[in-house]
């Protein structure tokens, strides 16, 4: 850098509202001499928010670090569309890497960006899966996700793109996923390929495209070793394990407690996946029996080929495989007329973890259809263990996937959609017991309403929860279950194509309950 100016403006431009800053560097003065580096905070319009000074004085590489703050007295509100600035002082070239700045505001300190993570947290889920779905299978065999190459010292990790063609620093890697569930209350679900990349690859050089095979059967035990590295990692001792050590020497000695662990994402039930997926399996069912396996069936549901396929090899390997996943995205009129998918489930068999599921929008009809879909859901307990909507975050201006449950840009949160609603409702109403029930309402509206009664064993706590999705008020009696006059209603109601609801907080007047148009109401009875 010959005494120019190097701008990184972040994604659209960074927003400050005034804070302290952590800024480091990595630089080598090309010719071994010294050199100095002003570093700065630049608005749009041009005020420096803040500035410093750095000496440059190592021949070789050196990290160099200081701390910005941006929070003076005369300063005029948030500034927008802010910009790094790196000026050299002197004449020479200058190399530089890895350039951070981080903000000291961030959700319980470990980095994630305050408002999604409370956002996300306010949702109370259950786990977290992560880092994603095609994500974690790659754009072919050379950028399957490497756990270790996201771990460590962040100088160390390995950057790469991704097959949503955006760039990854690592910054954010399993260390900093497990963390957040920790923090969240959340048990952890990573997802590691099943030694075959995405079948929606890119061709590779040779023009091949799709799923491309899998990791040469050679290289598999070393492959397997590196997922049972991950379960040491997260559970092991530190004293004797240099994996566990790791995990320590980033500031958590005590072991996270990983309980769960996806294998593959909507795979191809070809040949080379069969062959990797149980050589995968057996492995972690030898050293870890006590490690929940989720599977996959391809990326639809029945009646795919894939679908298909993958619960017959799941239903033959019943040792080596305690949950399988699956994916859809439908209309709004798929979930209303699909109310009975897991009545005629297996009960012998594994459990469902439903891993990504939407309804093709982000309306108040959306969310509706997937409040019956959860109550049909809860009704089918003993099958379906999990679900999971997705995807969860969208960047404004940078969309690879619609609907999504949040959105945001620089600055704020723009959009907790119609779906947060319902998932926040019912991430906030758990039970642990259904509790059966039965809605009397003529058969040609009949599949318009429904309800879930769960109850959960450590509160004594009882959730009603009803769904209409009419265009008219639907005045329910209830029977058989204690509606005192006081208790707390809460959901939401809107106009079928609205994008955002209007929030339903009232109490019981008695054992009749109003549902107005196109709304969900829980119930809570203690």
């Amino acid at each position: 850098m010959e005494r120019d100016t190097l701008y990184n403006s972040g994604w659209d431009g960074i927003t400050d509202r005034g804070g302290l800053y952590d800024f480091s560097f990595y630089a080598r003065p090309a010719d071994g001499g010294k050199n100095q580096v002003e570093v700065a905070l630049v608005a749009g319009d041009g005020t420096v928010l803040a500035s410093e000074k750095l000496k440059i004085d190592q021949p070789g590489w050196a990290r160099y670090s200081v701390q910005l703050n941006t929070d003076f007295k005369k300063r005029a509100g948030v500034y927008k569309d802010c910009r790094l600035r790196l000026v050299a002082r002197k004449d020479g070239a200058l190399h530089v890497d890895m350039i951070s700045l981080f903000p000291h505001d961030t959700y319980k300190g470990h980095g994630l960006r305050r408002d999604l993570a409370e956002a996300i947290a306010a949702l109370h889920p259950k786990f977290l899966r992560f880092p994603g779905g095609c994500m974690s299978h790659g754009q072919g065999l050379g950028n399957i996700y490497r756990w270790t190459e996201t771990v460590g010292p962040w100088q160390d990790r390995k950057p790469a793109m991704n097959i949503w063609g955006y760039h990854q620093t690592r910054g954010l890697g399993f260390y900093e996923y497990f963390q957040f569930c920790e923090d969240i209350g959340a048990e952890p679900l990573p997802v590691l390929a099943a030694g075959v990349p995405c079948q929606n690859s890119a061709a590779d050089k040779d023009g091949y495209a799709g799923q491309q095979g899998g990791i040469p059967m050679a290289d598999m035990p070393a492959y397997c070793d590196e997922i049972l590295h991950l379960i040491e990692w997260a559970n092991g001792d530190p004293a004797t394990s240099p994996w566990a050590k790791m995990r320590a020497d980033a500031g958590h000695p005590a072991p996270f407690n990983l309980k769960y662990i996806g294998i593959g994402n909507e795979d191809i039930i070809s040949t080379a996946f069969e062959e990797r997926y149980e050589m995968i399996l057996k492995a972690i069912h030898a050293k870890y029996p006590d490690i929940k396996v989720c599977g996959t069936a391809g990326p639809f549901h029945y009646p795919s080929a894939d679908y298909i396929e993958g619960w017959k090899w799941a239903h033959a390997h019943k040792d080596l495989l305690q949950m399988v996943d699956e994916h859809y995205y439908e209309s709004p009129g798929w979930f209303l007329h699909h109310q009975d998918y897991y009545d005629h489930y297996r009960r012998d068999a594994q459990k469902v973890y439903v891993g990504e599921y939407a309804s093709r929008d982000r309306t108040v009809e959306n969310a509706l259809a997937e409040a019956i879909h959860l109550c049909s859901l809860e009704r089918n307990g003993d099958v379906v263990a999990m679900a999971s909507y997705a995807p969860l975050l969208c960047r404004e201006g940078h969309h690879n996937w619609d609907p999504d449950l949040i959105y945001f840009d620089s600055d704020t949160i723009t959009s907790l959609t119609p779906s947060y609603e319902t998932q926040r409702l019912w991430g906030t109403s758990g039970g642990d017991t259904y509790i059966a029930s039965r809605l009397s309402l003529p058969a040609d509206i009949a599949y318009r309403v429904a309800a879930s009664v769960v109850t959960d064993s450590k509160t004594g706590t009882t959730y009603l929860k009803i769904v209409n999705s009419l265009p008219a008020s639907v005045r329910l009696q209830v029977s058989g279950l204690a509606v005192n006059a006081g208790s707390e209603v809460e959901g939401f109601s809107g106009k079928p194509a609205d994008r955002t609801v209007t929030p339903i907080r009232s109490t019981v007047s008695g054992n009749v309950l109003t549902l107005p148009p196109y709304s969900v109401q829980i119930v809570t009875l203690r």
